[in-house]
């Protein structure tokens, strides 16, 4: 049974779009099947080499933004593995750089799990319009996902209007920070389990500050010092490497456009894919705002939660969470502090939502329960849906809850506005449930977001229809609130 309340579809759909391609490296790690390339590429005539690359660039120049750049660089990164030192033709150097690059499709599978933020930019939007930025889960071959960008606007009506993306997209490489500090990197080394003697060693040499380069040449350093135990050494030695390359920026070209922006996975914790961006327009103590967003990093094993700031969704800063409460999926950040602190819901058992506090942004300790599966449709688990909306009747946040037969829906909390930690109201039923034409997908029977807005009166919920494809349903905030607050939580 859902809800009496009015909940209305848009009918507006993202679906996933396989033309949306770009170029990554083909992997030539085999030595020994890259020499052998390159021996054939080096046996074909000057002719033969400008009419194979006039056949690539005429399939391919159309498809993507910078390929001659991107086709030199790749050469570049081969070029010591050539058995001569002889000055190639720059067709000749595209070549191989082509036989090392693929296409990568990176939404054909699906484009699911949205978060809605107001666009930091509000110029020339009509009266009473909000223009939005919408994050979206991107997945496309071996489901390997990535975050992509979308925007919107949301009329006074309620409705809402797709900006036609671009067909390119740009991902960037990422730059590693500089510099790290040491008692913080160290501290996370120990919640890792990877403060052993050797990773010692390797901090003992560094600085209060360090570099990606001198934390390198440390390791190496230690690696070669120790050269009967190096082999025991090699695990936390790629472990220290790996946490440092899982803090990153990425830095985007000025003039594109946002739909061509990609987060893609760019360090070892993110092998698998980087999973639920959650964002947050957040609002600091000197009034202005910053964009944060909670994410799962995935490597095949471990899920490491990571947290992405920005102010323009041009220049990204990732960063790890720390902290013995760092751990499963589904954080979610409050758009403010409350009483001088940080707050984030969370679900580290995977079954109930937790509440957290933090004098600091990227450190969290302790965690307290705040919402157990209580209605049939939650009695699998609960989570959360994105952060929580701050309204004059208290914080709303929307859950998600699991029920029979995997069954995923969507439901409403109201918490106290002061005292988060109190929850003051919460549905007996269902918000949104999957309709007959959402049920298929990947995961069937699933409805779910990441983060939805209020404009007006209007809560506009983003929503991912059984992990294949998006759309967005509205619902009147006056009455949503009203039937919250005279829902109060059961008591024990």
């Amino acid at each position: 049974m859902t809800t009496t309340l009015n909940v209305k579809r848009t009918g507006v759909v993202l679906r996933p779009d396989s033309s949306r391609v770009f170029f990554r490296p083909f992997d030539m790690s085999n030595r020994e099947r890259l020499i052998r390339v390159l021996a054939r590429v080096m046996t074909l005539t000057e002719a033969a080499v400008k009419e194979e690359m006039d056949r690539i660039m005429h399939a391919f120049f159309d498809r993507h933004q910078r390929l001659h750049e991107y086709l030199l660089r790749r050469f570049n990164e081969v070029k010591s593995e050539l058995m001569t030192d002889q000055s190639l033709s720059e067709n000749r150097r595209m070549l191989i750089g082509a036989y090392l690059t693929l296409e990568y499709s990176l939404e054909a599978a699906a484009l699911f799990n949205p978060s809605a933020v107001p666009h930091p930019d509000q110029s020339g939007m009509p009266a009473g319009g909000l223009r939005m930025v919408l994050s979206l889960r991107a997945t496309g071959e071996g489901h390997l996902s990535s975050i992509v960008f979308r925007t919107a606007e949301m009329h006074a009506d309620g409705s809402v209007v797709l900006n036609t993306p671009s067909r390119f997209v740009t991902a960037v490489s990422p730059y590693p920070y500089a510099p790290y500090e040491k008692s913080l990197f160290e501290r996370k080394l120990a919640e890792l389990g990877m403060l052993d003697e050797f990773s010692c060693e390797v901090m003992a040499e560094l600085g209060d500050t360090f570099t990606m380069e001198e934390l390198r040449s440390g390791v190496e350093r230690r690696l070669r010092r120790g050269v009967s135990a190096a082999t025991n050494r090699q695990p936390t030695a790629r472990g220290i490497l790996a946490l440092a390359q899982a803090n990153y920026e990425l830095r985007f070209d000025a003039n594109s456009r946002l739909s061509e922006r990609v987060i893609f996975p760019n360090t070892p914790a993110e092998l698998r894919g980087i999973e639920d961006a959650r964002w947050v327009a957040f609002h600091e103590d000197d009034g202005s705002t910053i964009y944060y967003a909670t994410y799962s990093a995935y490597d095949g094993q471990i899920v490491l939660p990571q947290i992405v700031e920005t102010r323009d969704f041009l220049n990204f800063r990732i960063s790890t969470l720390n902290g013995p409460e760092i751990r499963n999926k589904g954080m979610a950040l409050f758009p403010r502090k409350i009483g001088g602190y940080y707050a984030m819901i969370s679900r580290q058992d995977g079954e109930n939502v937790f509440i957290m506090f933090s004098e600091m942004l990227h450190f969290w300790y302790e965690k307290r329960i705040l919402l157990r599966p209580t209605e049939p449709w939650e009695f699998i688990q609960l989570g959360n849906c994105g952060s929580p909306i701050e309204t004059e009747a208290g914080w709303l946040l929307l859950t998600h809850g699991v029920g029979a037969m995997r069954h995923y829906v969507i439901g409403a909390v109201l918490l106290d506005l002061d005292d988060p930690a109190r929850v003051i109201g919460r549905l007996r039923h269902p918000l949104l449930v999957p309709e007959e034409d959402e049920r298929e997908g990947y995961v069937p029977n699933v409805v779910y977001s990441c983060g939805g807005l209020v404009h007006g009166n209007t809560l506009l919920i983003p929503y991912a229809m059984s992990d294949q494809s998006s759309s967005f349903a509205t619902v009147s905030l006056p009455e949503l609130l009203t039937e919250l607050k005279n829902n109060p939580p059961l008591q024990a």
